[in-house]
């Protein structure tokens, strides 16, 4: 007999969504074991875990991207068919109103916003086909009544621009956009704040409870608690491919949620306890680049860690490019152990022993395709040549092996691809390869985006470490838990300037973002009465 879907307490009727005892492998491993799950209409659920537990596989088997090996699902109280059980398909869960608004937002970039946000329901109209004319009037009409739902402008000029010329906090909002034209009964959102500031996190969380308020079902995948506390709702938590809990996140707070995760205490207290730091290694004087900051002067001593925050048009971010080489300032000082240098290329910030982890991994780090050592070694591969001029590939692999000893990577071996690893062990073999430099100064840009809260415990630990050790730290981040737990000091930066230079043990978090978000910049004071003459 078949077994009959749970009935909602409050109601009576069937949840909207229901998941049993689905499993999913990929050849001999294991990603899912015997997971069931129940949701109801206009509720919000936090999916959480560590990466690789489980979570992106599940949302891909609801959203029909990929199949379940076994299991059942049920749309309103009515278990789905497909060749394979528990296998929606793509187009039967945009039929069934399943919409996800994945990481990587999967927009088409050469498509416009209206194509974008609108096409889905012709494509679930022509059961998935695009053989016809695509019914332009409709197209815009759909367009334009989603995105003044989300504030965005609804005018024909922006209809017909293209995607891939949008700001990320924009496309974000598109993705939504395109969730409401197609009317979602379940939107699911994997990790949607990542790459947003406070203000635009603040804006899209506005943006979710107005869909709540309309009885749509929310699925938030996320790493970060406050999030989880400020939407209330249900925690699923899952662990090593399975569903551990399931907890009201209003009455659970965020150590026993971190717990739960990770299988370990998770600490909020400061990693920083008693700093060793020495004689000034880096400074910085007078540094300027064009619109996106000016005049910045301060320093860095060996075994310090300064924080560097501020909003997304700061200058935050090009000051990090500006440290690593990548983008050089046009004008001012860069100065490490008094010596002037010239920081014009990576190669050269490579040269003065400056490491630079990118904010984006993905696009801007790794060689996802390529093996761990390969990505591990490539600074340093002429270190790495035999009496022939050729690789040695013992000492490559010795090299390599050691680094992911060291900084905890989890994998089989040094020769499996990076994109086989979870987005914590991606991060630590990135921070692996500039490591292998010996670098005096490590700029860290977004450490731990996109990581889960136990891989940032041992990435956090890694960073107090390297700075006990005598390296001077930068990190760049809109992160502030993340600064206050880490730096010893946090400057503060305003439409290019810096407008505020914080003991990390003086200040919270509410005093940083006051600083922040404040009015009109004005120039910092200068250190020094030479600078301020500059």
């Amino acid at each position: 007999m078949q077994p009959q879907p749970a009935q909602s307490q409050k109601t009576g009727t069937a949840p909207f969504l229901e998941i049993r005892n689905v499993r999913k492998s990929f050849g001999g491993v294991q990603a899912l074991k015997d997971v069931s799950v129940t949701l109801h209409a206009g509720q919000i659920y936090h999916l959480m875990g560590e990466n690789g537990c489980g979570k992106s596989t599940l949302i891909k088997i609801i959203s029909g991207a990929q199949p379940a090996t076994s299991g059942q699902i049920f749309i309103d109280g009515v278990q789905t068919e497909g060749e394979v059980a528990g296998d929606l398909g793509a187009i039967g869960a945009l039929r069934a109103g399943i919409e996800t608004v994945y990481q990587d937002l999967s927009l088409l970039p050469n498509l416009s916003v209206a194509e974008n946000v609108a096409l889905t329901g012709q494509l679930v109209e022509a059961d998935g086909s695009l053989a016809r004319r695509l019914k332009l009037g409709a197209l815009y009409e759909t367009a334009a009544k989603a995105l003044e739902q989300v504030h965005l402008p609804t005018d024909r000029a922006f209809l017909t621009r293209r995607i891939d010329t949008l700001p990320l906090a924009t496309r974000q909002l598109v993705a939504i956009a395109r969730a409401i034209a197609a009317e979602a009964r379940l939107v699911i959102m994997d990790e949607p704040t990542t790459s947003l500031t406070r203000q635009e996190v603040n804006y899209l969380l506005s943006v979710v409870r107005k869909l709540l308020d309309k009885g749509v079902t929310v699925l938030f995948v996320t790493h970060k608690l406050d999030e989880v506390k400020s939407l209330g709702g249900h925690a699923i938590i899952m662990r090593d491919g399975q569903k551990v809990a399931e907890r009201d996140v209003t009455t659970t707070n965020k150590a026993e949620i971190g717990h739960l995760m990770t299988g370990r205490e998770i600490s909020e207290a400061r990693y920083r306890t008693e700093p060793k730091i020495g004689d000034t290694l880096l400074q910085v004087e007078g540094l300027s680049q064009g619109r996106a900051f000016k005049n910045l002067s301060f320093t860095v001593r060996k075994g310090e860690i300064l924080g560097v925050t501020g909003l997304l048009d700061s200058g935050r971010n090009e000051l990090a490019l500006a440290l690593s080489g990548v983008v050089p300032a046009e004008r001012g000082t860069i100065r490490l152990d008094g010596r002037s240098v010239a920081l014009r290329s990576p190669a050269e910030a490579i040269r003065e022993g400056v490491g630079y982890v990118p904010e984006d991994r993905l696009t801007e780090g790794l060689f996802l395709e390529k093996s761990i050592q390969d990505n591990v070694t490539l600074p340093v591969l002429n270190r790495l040549r035999n009496f022939f001029g050729m690789i040695s590939q013992r000492k490559a692999r010795k090299l390599s092996e050691d680094q992911i000893t060291d900084l905890q990577v989890v994998a089989p071996d040094v020769t499996v691809p990076v994109q086989s690893l979870s987005g914590g062990n991606q991060q630590r073999v990135l921070i692996g390869r500039w490591l292998t430099i010996e670098p005096r100064l490590l700029v860290l840009h977004g450490p731990t985006v996109g990581v889960d809260v136990g891989s940032k415990d041992t990435i956090f630990r890694i960073i107090q470490r390297l700075a006990d050790d005598g390296m001077a730290v930068v990190i760049i981040s809109d992160d502030l838990p993340e600064l206050l737990q880490n730096c010893d000091r946090i400057l503060v930066m305003r439409q290019g300037g810096i407008v505020a230079d914080y003991a990390a043990e003086e200040v919270d978090e509410d005093g940083i973002y006051q600083t922040m978000a404040a009015g009109p910049a004005t120039e910092a004071p200068a250190n020094t009465d030479e600078e301020a003459a500059q």
